[in-house]
């Protein structure tokens, strides 16, 4: 299984990902959000599946690689850590902090953090602006965490931004908002949709097409998105057209028939939809013969998965470039790489995608966390444990193509270079190695200007 198994789901995930203030102002207040807590992931139904994933990668590393004392139950007082998550019908990103919480349990059994067992405390929220905030507080002043890392969440960013920085508070996460990027006290592990449009119009562009077409889905916001394939294109010389089309696509023949004449037959067309959306476009074209009309297809993240390639068929073989923000667990397979997938196996029984980018997610906030807490002796206090996580610098995993870090700086974008992946067969394989999201989106070269950019640490194969 390869990058978003739970977008398989999700027909407006990249809708809803963009909506800013006008649409937070009009969004209801809904029921309570759901608390948990746990030092271990739960047994689900899904737990066949997951373990069958995590199998499908061979793996000899012992988990008790996890933890600084092999073996050894952590029995101090726990380190409450927080998160929020959106889960509801069709937009379920919990697979994200149930590994982190198979992360917590792989480290508790085998040291803890200097003795210290590590408690997640999950709220989960509909992407209602004032249940989010609920949770914050909830997090805050009933559960006591002292940090907030894992948030997979739609609006969480926008929501809570303000009330962090209040606090101290330096958040991790996988989101989606802009302003998991833009804020001084956030940091996420992934790209979201703009940068890894970014990537796929880049890859686009290296082979020097005569023009590019950018389509998306047709929701407010979208603008923010196509800025930065746009700042690409025009730097590169090329001209682009940036379109929008409304989800779910009713008449893909259509669509598809207007992309290839728009491109023309040296053109680009890069697509920012989820998998479902993407594949009725690409799907159309195939059937109205218009594959090979254009010199080459691209597209965001969301389409890195097998399911995808393996929906397409053998036409696609090294038609689609695909931009990949992680890297991937079907053709990578190196020690940290082999404990990730031991992880997931052993603990990870309720992570129900399995192996992919979700996990692949949690896997690195659980242990980038683990890793700056390990430094500090404590106490573990909230102002102690944000310093160590703004602390964080030259986390080198296999898992990323450059060092995770999170520093003082007014923006974050810490991951902003990554892979091009392409159907092969059924499976999508890596096209292009590492390279550097271009500085030529006005965010990245922002964000380089007072973080630098890191080296790539071109992840093995092996």
């Amino acid at each position: 299984m390869r990058m978003y198994h739970q977008a398989l789901r999700l027909r407006t995930t990249i809708a809803l990902a963009v909506l800013l203030g006008a649409v937070l102002l009009v969004a209801g207040c809904g029921s309570s959000s759901s608390s948990t807590s746990s030092a271990a992931a739960s047994s689900s139904a899904s737990s066949t599946s997951a373990t069958t994933a995590a199998s499908s990668g061979s793996s000899s590393t012992s988990t008790s690689s996890c933890g600084p004392k092999p073996g050894v139950k952590a029995t101090g007082t726990p380190i409450n850590i927080g998160t929020i998550d959106t889960k509801q019908p069709g937009t379920d990103f919990s697979d994200g902090p149930n590994m982190i919480n198979a992360w917590f349990t792989c480290v508790n059994a085998n040291g803890g953090v200097n003795g210290h067992p590590l408690k997640l405390f999950v709220e989960y929220d509909q992407t209602q602006p004032a249940q989010i905030a609920a949770a914050a507080k909830q997090l805050i002043q009933t559960d006591h965490v002292v940090a907030i890392d894992g948030v997979f969440d739609l609006l969480e960013c926008t929501i809570d931004q303000s009330y962090w920085k209040q606090l101290g508070i330096y958040e991790m996460g996988a989101g989606i908002a802009p302003e998991c990027w833009s804020t001084p006290n956030s940091a996420a592990v992934n790209m979201g949709p703009r940068y890894s449009s970014d990537g796929a119009v880049q890859y686009g562009l290296s082979q020097h097409p005569s023009k590019i077409v950018f389509v998306q889905s047709n929701v407010p916001g979208t603008g923010y998105i196509a800025a930065g394939p746009t700042a690409l294109a025009k730097a590169a010389g090329v001209p682009i057209t940036a379109l929008t089309a409304n989800v779910p696509i009713n008449d893909a023949n259509s669509l598809a028939l207007n992309l290839v004449n728009d491109a023309g037959s040296n053109g680009w067309v890069v697509l920012n939809f989820t998998p479902p959306e993407a594949l009725v476009i690409l799907q159309a074209a195939q059937k109205l013969g218009l594959e090979d009309r254009v010199k080459g297809w691209g597209c965001s993240t969301p389409c890195n998965t097998d399911f995808l390639a393996s929906a397409l068929g053998p036409k696609w073989n090294h038609k689609l470039f695909v931009n990949a923000e992680l890297t991937s667990p079907d053709d990578h397979n190196g020690p940290e790489m082999q404990l990730y997938k031991a992880v997931l196996k052993q603990y990870g029984s309720a992570v129900a995608g399995g192996l992919g980018s979700f996990s692949e997610m949690g896997y690195l906030l659980g242990k980038f966390l683990t890793d700056a807490l390990q430094k500090d002796p404590g106490p573990y206090t909230m102002a102690n444990v944000n310093a160590a996580i703004k602390a964080i610098k030259d986390e080198k995993t296999e898992l990323l193509c450059q060092p995770w870090v999170y520093g003082n700086y007014p923006l974050h974008i810490p991951n902003n270079a990554d892979f091009t992946t392409t159907p092969d067969n059924g499976k999508m394989v890596t096209a292009q190695g590492c390279f550097n999201v271009s500085s030529a989106d006005p965010q990245i070269a922002a964000y380089r200007k007072v973080a630098g950019t890191a080296p790539s640490t071109n992840p093995p194969t092996q």
